[in-house]
Protein backbone atom coordinates (compact mmCIF):
# COMPACT_ATOMS: atom_id res chain seq x y z
CA UNK A 1 0.00 0.00 0.00
CA UNK A 2 1.36 3.24 -0.90
CA UNK A 3 1.75 6.04 1.74
CA UNK A 4 1.56 8.80 -0.65
CA UNK A 5 0.64 8.63 -4.53
CA UNK A 6 1.70 11.91 -5.98
CA UNK A 7 3.55 12.64 -9.27
CA UNK A 8 5.25 15.63 -9.47
CA UNK A 9 6.54 16.88 -12.87
CA UNK A 10 9.72 19.70 -13.21
CA UNK A 11 9.47 22.86 -15.65
CA UNK A 12 12.21 24.72 -16.48
CA UNK A 13 11.42 26.86 -13.87
CA UNK A 14 11.05 24.19 -11.32
CA UNK A 15 14.38 22.67 -11.76
CA UNK A 16 16.04 25.86 -11.51
CA UNK A 17 14.71 26.44 -8.08
CA UNK A 18 15.69 23.33 -7.02
CA UNK A 19 19.11 23.94 -8.06
CA UNK A 20 19.27 26.87 -6.60
CA UNK A 21 18.44 25.33 -3.05
CA UNK A 22 20.28 22.54 -3.26
CA UNK A 23 23.32 25.18 -3.72
CA UNK A 24 21.92 26.84 -0.68
CA UNK A 25 21.72 23.66 1.43
CA UNK A 26 25.60 22.49 0.32
CA UNK A 27 26.75 26.07 1.59
CA UNK A 28 25.37 26.11 4.80
CA UNK A 29 26.31 22.85 5.37
CA UNK A 30 29.58 24.03 4.67
CA UNK A 31 29.50 26.74 7.20
CA UNK A 32 28.31 24.16 9.67
CA UNK A 33 31.21 22.29 8.92
CA UNK A 34 33.62 25.26 8.93
CA UNK A 35 32.15 26.35 11.81
CA UNK A 36 32.71 22.71 13.68
CA UNK A 37 36.85 22.47 12.55
CA UNK A 38 38.96 22.88 15.45
CA UNK A 39 41.25 25.91 15.30
CA UNK A 40 44.21 26.63 17.68
CA UNK A 41 44.84 29.83 19.87
CA UNK A 42 48.68 30.22 20.69
CA UNK A 43 49.40 32.15 24.06
CA UNK A 44 53.12 33.62 24.76
CA UNK A 45 53.94 34.63 27.89
CA UNK A 46 56.66 36.22 30.63
CA UNK A 47 56.58 37.03 33.45
CA UNK A 48 59.19 38.70 36.26
CA UNK A 49 61.16 40.18 33.38
CA UNK A 50 62.77 42.69 35.85
CA UNK A 51 64.67 44.65 33.72
CA UNK A 52 66.54 42.44 31.95
CA UNK A 53 66.17 43.99 28.71
CA UNK A 54 69.49 42.82 27.25
CA UNK A 55 71.44 39.10 27.31
CA UNK A 56 72.49 38.76 30.42
CA UNK A 57 75.15 35.77 32.79
CA UNK A 58 73.26 33.35 34.16
CA UNK A 59 75.26 30.74 36.29
CA UNK A 60 77.09 28.96 34.52
CA UNK A 61 77.19 31.00 31.27
CA UNK A 62 77.15 34.39 29.21
CA UNK A 63 74.44 35.57 27.07
CA UNK A 64 71.18 34.71 28.30
CA UNK A 65 67.80 35.97 27.37
CA UNK A 66 66.86 39.27 25.99
CA UNK A 67 64.64 41.09 24.33
CA UNK A 68 66.34 40.74 21.00
CA UNK A 69 66.70 37.10 21.08
CA UNK A 70 62.76 37.05 22.23
CA UNK A 71 61.88 38.85 19.38
CA UNK A 72 63.22 36.62 16.89
CA UNK A 73 61.23 33.60 18.82
CA UNK A 74 58.28 35.44 18.73
CA UNK A 75 58.15 36.32 15.49
CA UNK A 76 59.23 32.94 14.38
CA UNK A 77 55.84 31.75 16.12
CA UNK A 78 53.78 34.18 14.70
CA UNK A 79 54.93 32.77 11.22
CA UNK A 80 54.04 29.64 12.08
CA UNK A 81 50.48 30.37 13.89
CA UNK A 82 47.28 32.57 12.58
CA UNK A 83 46.10 33.44 15.97
CA UNK A 84 49.06 34.70 18.73
CA UNK A 85 48.67 36.45 21.95
CA UNK A 86 51.71 38.21 23.95
CA UNK A 87 51.36 38.27 27.26
CA UNK A 88 53.56 39.24 30.83
CA UNK A 89 52.31 38.97 34.30
CA UNK A 90 54.16 41.37 35.32
CA UNK A 91 56.92 43.16 37.61
CA UNK A 92 59.07 44.34 34.26
CA UNK A 93 60.67 46.75 36.53
CA UNK A 94 63.41 46.68 38.76
CA UNK A 95 66.96 44.92 37.91
CA UNK A 96 69.71 45.98 35.84
CA UNK A 97 71.31 49.44 35.45
CA UNK A 98 70.40 49.62 31.92
CA UNK A 99 66.87 49.54 32.71
CA UNK A 100 67.00 50.98 36.39
CA UNK A 101 68.97 54.30 35.02
CA UNK A 102 65.81 54.95 32.36
CA UNK A 103 63.00 53.71 34.64
CA UNK A 104 62.83 50.55 32.67
CA UNK A 105 62.29 52.32 29.06
CA UNK A 106 64.30 50.20 27.12
CA UNK A 107 61.80 47.39 28.62
CA UNK A 108 58.59 49.50 27.52
CA UNK A 109 60.54 50.31 23.76
CA UNK A 110 61.02 46.35 23.72
CA UNK A 111 57.82 45.10 24.75
CA UNK A 112 56.29 47.68 21.97
CA UNK A 113 58.63 46.41 19.59
CA UNK A 114 57.94 42.68 20.04
CA UNK A 115 53.91 43.83 20.24
CA UNK A 116 52.92 42.94 23.75
CA UNK A 117 48.99 42.43 23.86
CA UNK A 118 49.21 43.05 27.79
CA UNK A 119 50.58 43.74 30.87
CA UNK A 120 49.60 42.97 34.60
CA UNK A 121 50.91 45.23 36.52
CA UNK A 122 53.01 43.69 39.70
CA UNK A 123 54.17 44.71 42.73
CA UNK A 124 57.63 46.22 41.56
CA UNK A 125 55.41 48.29 39.08
CA UNK A 126 55.40 50.32 42.52
CA UNK A 127 58.73 50.75 43.10
CA UNK A 128 59.03 54.01 41.77
CA UNK A 129 56.43 56.79 41.74
CA UNK A 130 53.22 57.26 40.76
CA UNK A 131 54.40 59.55 38.42
CA UNK A 132 57.13 57.21 36.74
CA UNK A 133 54.38 54.81 36.00
CA UNK A 134 52.11 57.31 34.70
CA UNK A 135 55.02 57.56 32.13
CA UNK A 136 55.34 54.45 31.55
CA UNK A 137 51.64 53.73 30.90
CA UNK A 138 51.80 56.31 27.97
CA UNK A 139 54.97 54.70 26.72
CA UNK A 140 53.23 51.82 26.52
CA UNK A 141 51.87 50.41 23.51
CA UNK A 142 49.68 48.06 25.15
CA UNK A 143 47.48 48.17 27.81
CA UNK A 144 48.17 47.55 32.11
CA UNK A 145 45.85 45.71 33.66
CA UNK A 146 44.87 45.42 36.95
CA UNK A 147 41.10 44.74 37.98
CA UNK A 148 41.94 45.22 41.78
CA UNK A 149 43.63 48.03 41.96
CA UNK A 150 42.34 51.53 42.56
CA UNK A 151 42.79 54.92 43.51
CA UNK A 152 40.95 55.87 46.99
CA UNK A 153 39.16 58.29 44.85
CA UNK A 154 37.29 55.10 43.04
CA UNK A 155 39.77 55.59 39.74
CA UNK A 156 41.04 52.60 39.01
CA UNK A 157 44.42 52.82 38.02
CA UNK A 158 44.84 50.45 35.02
CA UNK A 159 42.57 48.63 32.66
CA UNK A 160 40.50 45.91 34.59
CA UNK A 161 40.20 43.65 31.06
CA UNK A 162 40.47 43.49 27.44
CA UNK A 163 38.73 41.90 24.99
CA UNK A 164 40.80 40.38 21.73
CA UNK A 165 39.01 39.13 18.32
CA UNK A 166 39.75 36.58 16.23
CA UNK A 167 38.00 34.70 13.66
CA UNK A 168 35.39 32.72 15.24
CA UNK A 169 36.16 33.58 18.85
CA UNK A 170 36.65 36.29 21.58
CA UNK A 171 38.94 36.38 24.55
CA UNK A 172 38.53 38.05 27.66
CA UNK A 173 42.14 38.90 29.52
CA UNK A 174 41.53 40.15 32.82
CA UNK A 175 44.47 41.11 35.06
CA UNK A 176 44.94 40.69 38.55
CA UNK A 177 47.78 42.17 40.93
CA UNK A 178 48.74 40.43 44.69
CA UNK A 179 46.79 42.10 47.45
CA UNK A 180 50.83 41.41 49.40
CA UNK A 181 51.75 44.57 47.72
CA UNK A 182 50.27 46.22 49.93
CA UNK A 183 53.23 45.21 52.31
CA UNK A 184 56.24 44.09 49.67
CA UNK A 185 56.19 47.27 47.74
CA UNK A 186 57.11 50.57 48.90
CA UNK A 187 55.02 52.28 51.06
CA UNK A 188 55.34 55.50 49.68
CA UNK A 189 54.31 54.66 46.33
CA UNK A 190 51.20 53.32 46.87
CA UNK A 191 49.65 55.56 50.17
CA UNK A 192 46.96 56.20 47.48
CA UNK A 193 45.62 52.88 46.92
CA UNK A 194 43.95 50.01 47.68
CA UNK A 195 44.03 46.32 46.62
CA UNK A 196 40.94 44.19 47.01
CA UNK A 197 40.85 40.78 47.31
CA UNK A 198 42.05 39.07 44.13
CA UNK A 199 39.13 36.39 44.44
CA UNK A 200 36.32 38.90 45.09
CA UNK A 201 37.33 40.91 42.44
CA UNK A 202 37.41 37.65 39.96
CA UNK A 203 34.23 36.14 41.45
CA UNK A 204 32.55 39.13 40.20
CA UNK A 205 34.09 39.76 36.91
CA UNK A 206 34.44 36.49 35.73
CA UNK A 207 31.19 35.54 35.33
CA UNK A 208 30.41 39.02 33.38
CA UNK A 209 33.38 38.06 30.69
CA UNK A 210 31.86 34.80 30.12
CA UNK A 211 29.03 36.87 28.82
CA UNK A 212 30.93 39.10 26.46
CA UNK A 213 33.79 36.55 25.02
CA UNK A 214 34.17 33.03 24.49
CA UNK A 215 37.32 32.46 26.25
CA UNK A 216 38.63 34.00 29.71
CA UNK A 217 42.58 34.24 30.41
CA UNK A 218 43.92 35.48 33.46
CA UNK A 219 46.72 37.06 33.60
CA UNK A 220 47.79 37.46 37.36
CA UNK A 221 50.73 38.29 39.05
CA UNK A 222 50.11 36.41 42.33
CA UNK A 223 52.40 33.06 42.67
CA UNK A 224 52.39 29.82 42.93
CA UNK A 225 52.77 28.48 46.17
CA UNK A 226 54.17 24.88 46.56
CA UNK A 227 51.89 23.87 49.18
CA UNK A 228 49.71 26.34 50.59
CA UNK A 229 46.45 27.15 49.09
CA UNK A 230 47.11 30.66 47.91
CA UNK A 231 47.73 32.77 45.25
CA UNK A 232 46.82 31.56 41.75
CA UNK A 233 45.52 28.28 43.54
CA UNK A 234 43.41 30.04 45.34
CA UNK A 235 41.72 31.60 42.49
CA UNK A 236 42.13 28.84 40.59
CA UNK A 237 40.32 27.07 43.58
CA UNK A 238 37.71 29.07 44.20
CA UNK A 239 36.42 31.11 40.37
CA UNK A 240 34.84 28.94 38.03
CA UNK A 241 34.94 30.10 34.54
CA UNK A 242 38.57 30.50 33.80
CA UNK A 243 40.26 28.88 31.09
CA UNK A 244 43.58 29.60 31.63
CA UNK A 245 46.03 31.08 34.22
CA UNK A 246 49.22 33.17 33.19
CA UNK A 247 50.69 33.52 36.38
CA UNK A 248 54.05 35.57 37.69
CA UNK A 249 55.21 36.91 40.82
CA UNK A 250 56.94 33.38 42.69
CA UNK A 251 59.57 32.93 39.58
CA UNK A 252 58.19 29.35 39.22
CA UNK A 253 59.83 27.11 37.30
CA UNK A 254 57.41 24.43 35.97
CA UNK A 255 57.47 21.27 33.36
CA UNK A 256 54.21 21.01 33.14
CA UNK A 257 51.02 23.40 33.72
CA UNK A 258 49.46 22.97 37.06
CA UNK A 259 46.02 22.07 37.28
CA UNK A 260 43.80 23.00 40.15
CA UNK A 261 40.03 21.97 39.18
CA UNK A 262 40.97 21.42 35.80
CA UNK A 263 42.31 25.14 34.93
CA UNK A 264 45.84 25.21 33.98
CA UNK A 265 48.27 27.16 35.65
CA UNK A 266 51.55 28.58 33.93
CA UNK A 267 55.02 30.47 34.09
CA UNK A 268 57.56 30.96 32.71
CA UNK A 269 60.42 31.39 35.81
CA UNK A 270 61.77 34.88 35.53
CA UNK A 271 64.09 37.53 33.79
CA UNK A 272 62.90 36.36 30.01
CA UNK A 273 65.16 33.10 30.69
CA UNK A 274 61.93 31.47 29.34
CA UNK A 275 59.35 32.50 27.10
CA UNK A 276 56.38 29.98 27.62
CA UNK A 277 53.99 28.59 24.62
CA UNK A 278 50.66 27.47 25.36
CA UNK A 279 48.95 26.33 22.57
CA UNK A 280 44.93 25.83 22.80
CA UNK A 281 42.55 23.77 20.83
CA UNK A 282 38.76 25.44 20.19
CA UNK A 283 36.21 23.82 18.55
CA UNK A 284 32.61 25.16 18.60
CA UNK A 285 33.95 28.43 20.80
CA UNK A 286 35.53 25.97 23.58
CA UNK A 287 38.51 24.84 24.56
CA UNK A 288 39.10 21.21 23.88
CA UNK A 289 42.72 20.35 24.53
CA UNK A 290 45.80 22.28 26.08
CA UNK A 291 49.43 22.14 25.20
CA UNK A 292 52.14 23.72 26.69
CA UNK A 293 55.99 24.35 27.23
CA UNK A 294 58.60 26.79 28.26
CA UNK A 295 60.89 27.64 25.29
CA UNK A 296 64.71 28.09 26.84
CA UNK A 297 65.67 31.49 25.44
CA UNK A 298 69.69 30.96 24.74
CA UNK A 299 70.12 29.12 28.28
CA UNK A 300 73.11 27.32 28.55
CA UNK A 301 74.07 24.15 30.80
CA UNK A 302 77.74 22.51 31.22
CA UNK A 303 77.89 18.73 29.48
CA UNK A 304 80.91 16.67 30.54
CA UNK A 305 82.80 15.08 27.84
CA UNK A 306 84.63 11.81 28.13
CA UNK A 307 88.18 13.13 29.45
CA UNK A 308 86.43 14.65 31.94
CA UNK A 309 86.19 18.25 30.52
CA UNK A 310 83.02 19.75 30.40
CA UNK A 311 81.88 22.18 27.25
CA UNK A 312 78.61 24.47 27.36
CA UNK A 313 76.01 23.66 25.37
CA UNK A 314 72.57 25.26 24.70
CA UNK A 315 68.90 24.03 26.42
CA UNK A 316 67.35 23.72 23.11
CA UNK A 317 68.60 25.95 20.01
CA UNK A 318 70.66 28.95 19.63
CA UNK A 319 68.37 31.97 19.02
CA UNK A 320 69.65 34.37 17.10
CA UNK A 321 69.14 38.20 18.29
CA UNK A 322 66.66 40.76 16.49
CA UNK A 323 69.31 43.15 14.96
CA UNK A 324 67.17 46.18 14.64
CA UNK A 325 65.93 45.85 18.15
CA UNK A 326 69.36 45.32 19.75
CA UNK A 327 70.41 48.73 17.69
CA UNK A 328 67.74 50.16 19.84
CA UNK A 329 68.67 48.96 22.79
CA UNK A 330 72.35 48.90 23.29
CA UNK A 331 72.74 52.71 23.30
CA UNK A 332 71.20 52.38 26.93
CA UNK A 333 73.56 50.00 28.03
CA UNK A 334 76.67 52.21 26.38
CA UNK A 335 75.74 54.87 28.58
CA UNK A 336 75.43 52.74 31.87
CA UNK A 337 78.98 50.83 31.17
CA UNK A 338 80.49 54.66 31.05
CA UNK A 339 79.46 55.80 33.95
CA UNK A 340 80.10 51.98 35.85
CA UNK A 341 82.86 50.34 34.58
CA UNK A 342 85.18 51.33 37.03
CA UNK A 343 87.10 48.37 38.65
CA UNK A 344 86.31 48.49 43.27
CA UNK A 345 87.82 45.03 43.86
CA UNK A 346 87.63 41.48 43.47
CA UNK A 347 86.06 38.21 44.01
CA UNK A 348 88.14 35.04 44.86
CA UNK A 349 85.26 33.00 43.28
CA UNK A 350 80.99 32.94 43.01
CA UNK A 351 79.06 34.79 45.32
CA UNK A 352 75.84 33.16 44.99
CA UNK A 353 72.85 34.78 44.97
CA UNK A 354 70.58 31.73 44.95
CA UNK A 355 69.63 31.16 48.62
CA UNK A 356 69.09 34.63 50.00
CA UNK A 357 65.28 33.83 50.61
CA UNK A 358 65.93 30.35 52.57
CA UNK A 359 69.67 30.58 54.75
CA UNK A 360 72.72 32.49 55.54
CA UNK A 361 74.76 33.46 52.76
CA UNK A 362 78.35 35.02 52.16
CA UNK A 363 76.54 37.55 49.49
CA UNK A 364 73.79 37.92 52.30
CA UNK A 365 76.40 38.56 55.00
CA UNK A 366 78.68 41.14 52.86
CA UNK A 367 75.39 43.12 52.21
CA UNK A 368 74.29 43.69 55.96
CA UNK A 369 78.28 44.03 57.16
CA UNK A 370 78.62 47.03 54.33
CA UNK A 371 75.49 48.82 55.93
CA UNK A 372 76.98 47.88 59.41
CA UNK A 373 79.86 49.61 58.45
CA UNK A 374 78.52 52.61 56.97
CA UNK A 375 77.02 53.08 60.19
CA UNK A 376 79.54 52.45 62.64
CA UNK A 377 80.07 55.84 63.46
CA UNK A 378 76.41 55.65 65.16
CA UNK A 379 76.80 53.06 67.53
CA UNK A 380 75.27 50.53 65.64
CA UNK A 381 74.31 47.06 66.95
CA UNK A 382 74.17 45.03 63.62
CA UNK A 383 72.07 45.33 60.21
CA UNK A 384 69.77 43.19 58.72
CA UNK A 385 68.51 43.07 54.72
CA UNK A 386 65.92 40.95 53.35
CA UNK A 387 66.91 38.40 51.27
CA UNK A 388 64.50 39.28 48.48
CA UNK A 389 66.02 42.48 47.70
CA UNK A 390 68.91 40.79 46.75
CA UNK A 391 68.95 40.28 42.91
CA UNK A 392 72.16 39.09 41.78
CA UNK A 393 74.97 36.97 42.06
CA UNK A 394 78.59 38.55 42.48
CA UNK A 395 80.38 36.44 39.95
CA UNK A 396 83.86 35.63 40.60
CA UNK A 397 86.81 37.96 39.17
CA UNK A 398 86.78 41.92 38.94
CA UNK A 399 83.99 43.39 40.79
CA UNK A 400 82.36 46.91 39.61
CA UNK A 401 80.20 49.43 40.83
CA UNK A 402 77.55 47.79 37.42
CA UNK A 403 78.11 44.43 39.25
CA UNK A 404 76.97 46.30 42.48
CA UNK A 405 74.42 48.26 40.49
CA UNK A 406 72.55 44.66 39.53
CA UNK A 407 72.60 43.10 43.02
CA UNK A 408 71.27 46.03 44.76
CA UNK A 409 68.97 47.56 42.12
CA UNK A 410 66.35 49.17 44.49
CA UNK A 411 66.81 53.02 45.60
CA UNK A 412 67.06 52.18 49.25
CA UNK A 413 69.19 53.89 51.30
CA UNK A 414 70.89 53.22 54.56
CA UNK A 415 68.28 53.74 57.81
CA UNK A 416 69.32 53.44 61.66
CA UNK A 417 66.25 52.22 63.44
CA UNK A 418 66.01 52.64 67.32
CA UNK A 419 63.65 50.06 68.68
CA UNK A 420 62.80 48.65 72.07
CA UNK A 421 63.93 45.17 72.66
CA UNK A 422 60.51 43.99 72.88
CA UNK A 423 59.73 45.08 69.55
CA UNK A 424 62.91 43.47 68.52
CA UNK A 425 61.65 40.44 70.17
CA UNK A 426 58.66 40.70 67.84
CA UNK A 427 60.68 41.30 64.71
CA UNK A 428 62.37 37.90 65.71
CA UNK A 429 59.41 36.16 65.92
CA UNK A 430 57.78 37.22 62.69
CA UNK A 431 61.58 36.50 60.99
CA UNK A 432 60.37 33.05 61.85
CA UNK A 433 58.09 32.56 59.50
CA UNK A 434 60.32 33.73 56.58
CA UNK A 435 61.97 30.83 55.18
CA UNK A 436 61.78 30.76 51.33
CA UNK A 437 60.04 34.33 51.53
CA UNK A 438 62.00 37.31 49.82
CA UNK A 439 61.61 38.87 53.43
CA UNK A 440 63.96 36.06 55.01
CA UNK A 441 66.57 37.92 56.52
CA UNK A 442 70.44 38.37 56.02
CA UNK A 443 72.66 39.59 58.76
CA UNK A 444 75.64 41.53 59.77
CA UNK A 445 77.98 40.32 62.49
CA UNK A 446 76.83 41.59 65.96
CA UNK A 447 73.97 38.59 65.73
CA UNK A 448 73.34 35.08 65.70
CA UNK A 449 70.04 33.19 66.16
CA UNK A 450 68.35 29.62 64.75
CA UNK A 451 65.10 29.23 63.59
CA UNK A 452 63.06 26.27 64.46
CA UNK A 453 61.63 25.27 61.22
CA UNK A 454 59.52 22.58 62.93
CA UNK A 455 58.47 24.70 65.36
CA UNK A 456 58.08 28.06 63.75
CA UNK A 457 60.41 30.08 66.55
CA UNK A 458 63.12 31.81 66.86
CA UNK A 459 66.03 30.98 69.16
CA UNK A 460 69.20 31.63 70.87
CA UNK A 461 68.94 34.87 69.69
CA UNK A 462 72.28 36.84 70.58
CA UNK A 463 73.37 40.75 70.09
CA UNK A 464 76.55 41.23 70.32
CA UNK A 465 76.97 37.87 72.59
CA UNK A 466 74.19 39.16 74.84
CA UNK A 467 70.79 37.94 75.09
CA UNK A 468 67.86 40.42 73.87
CA UNK A 469 67.13 42.82 77.23
CA UNK A 470 63.01 44.06 76.26
CA UNK A 471 63.57 47.50 78.03
CA UNK A 472 66.94 48.23 76.39
CA UNK A 473 66.80 50.18 73.36
CA UNK A 474 68.79 49.07 69.99
CA UNK A 475 70.27 50.30 66.63
CA UNK A 476 69.95 48.27 63.69
CA UNK A 477 71.01 49.32 60.05
CA UNK A 478 68.54 48.46 57.50
CA UNK A 479 67.30 49.36 54.44
CA UNK A 480 64.76 52.39 54.03
CA UNK A 481 62.11 50.14 52.42
CA UNK A 482 62.22 47.58 55.94
CA UNK A 483 62.43 50.83 57.97
CA UNK A 484 58.63 52.08 57.45
CA UNK A 485 57.51 48.04 57.84
CA UNK A 486 57.89 46.98 54.23
CA UNK A 487 58.02 43.65 53.35
CA UNK A 488 56.29 42.48 56.64
CA UNK A 489 59.00 44.37 58.86
CA UNK A 490 55.89 45.56 61.04
CA UNK A 491 57.99 46.03 64.46
CA UNK A 492 59.88 48.91 62.84
CA UNK A 493 56.57 50.74 62.47
CA UNK A 494 57.21 51.00 66.35
CA UNK A 495 60.49 52.25 66.31
CA UNK A 496 61.36 55.62 68.67
CA UNK A 497 63.54 56.90 66.31
CA UNK A 498 64.82 56.44 62.35
CA UNK A 499 67.83 58.24 61.19
CA UNK A 500 68.41 58.42 56.74
CA UNK A 501 71.88 58.17 56.01
CA UNK A 502 70.73 59.55 52.62
CA UNK A 503 73.34 57.00 51.38
CA UNK A 504 71.78 54.49 48.75
CA UNK A 505 72.33 50.75 50.15
CA UNK A 506 74.46 50.13 47.02
CA UNK A 507 77.11 53.13 47.51
CA UNK A 508 77.61 51.88 51.06
CA UNK A 509 78.44 48.47 49.11
CA UNK A 510 80.75 50.26 46.96
CA UNK A 511 82.40 52.35 49.86
CA UNK A 512 82.94 49.19 52.11
CA UNK A 513 84.58 46.74 49.41
CA UNK A 514 86.41 49.85 48.21
CA UNK A 515 87.57 49.97 51.59
CA UNK A 516 88.58 46.49 52.11
CA UNK A 517 91.40 46.85 50.02
CA UNK A 518 91.75 44.10 47.81
CA UNK A 519 90.17 40.75 47.64
CA UNK A 520 87.00 39.30 48.68
CA UNK A 521 86.09 35.53 49.81
CA UNK A 522 82.73 34.02 50.19
CA UNK A 523 82.69 33.51 54.21
CA UNK A 524 78.87 31.79 56.19
CA UNK A 525 79.88 33.03 59.61
CA UNK A 526 76.76 30.58 61.33
CA UNK A 527 74.69 33.69 61.68
CA UNK A 528 71.70 31.99 60.95
CA UNK A 529 71.16 28.18 61.75
CA UNK A 530 68.30 26.18 60.49
CA UNK A 531 67.08 23.72 63.33
CA UNK A 532 64.31 20.99 63.41
CA UNK A 533 63.27 20.10 66.84
CA UNK A 534 62.91 16.23 67.70
CA UNK A 535 58.85 15.64 67.56
CA UNK A 536 59.33 13.26 70.72
CA UNK A 537 60.62 16.34 72.35
CA UNK A 538 57.64 18.36 71.12
CA UNK A 539 55.17 15.86 71.94
CA UNK A 540 56.46 15.34 75.42
CA UNK A 541 56.42 19.08 75.98
CA UNK A 542 52.75 19.22 74.79
CA UNK A 543 51.98 15.96 77.28
CA UNK A 544 53.93 17.53 80.01
CA UNK A 545 51.78 20.79 79.83
CA UNK A 546 48.55 19.06 79.09
CA UNK A 547 49.15 16.33 82.20
CA UNK A 548 50.01 20.31 84.04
Amino acid sequence: MRLFNCKVKFGRPDAIYLLMLLVLIMAFAQVGAAASQPTELVILHTNDTHGHPLKFFENPAPDVGGLPARATLVQQIRSQYQNVLLLDAGDFNTGRPESNFFKAEPDLLGYNYLGYDAVTLGNHEFDNSPEVLANQKKAAEFPFLAANVKAKSGKKIAKPYIIKKFKGFKVAIFGLTTKTSEYVANPANIQDLIFEDEVKTAQTLVPKLRKKADLVIALVHLGIDSTAETGSRRLAKMVPGIDLIVDGHSHTYLTEPLYINDTPIVQAKCWGMYLGQGVMTIENKKVTGFKWELIPVNLKEKVKQPDGSSELRFRGVEIKEDQRLLDLLNPYAAKVDGILSEVIGTAETLFSQSKVRKEETALGNLVADSMLWQTKNLNTDFAIQNGGGIRADLPGGAITKKTIYEILPFDNSVVVVSIKGSDLLALFDFLATTPGKGSFPQVSEGVSFAIDTTTGKCQDILINGEPIDPERVYKVATNSFLAIGGDGYRAFENAIERYDTSIFQRDACIEYLIDLGGNVKPELKNRIRLIQSEPVAIFSRWFMGKAA
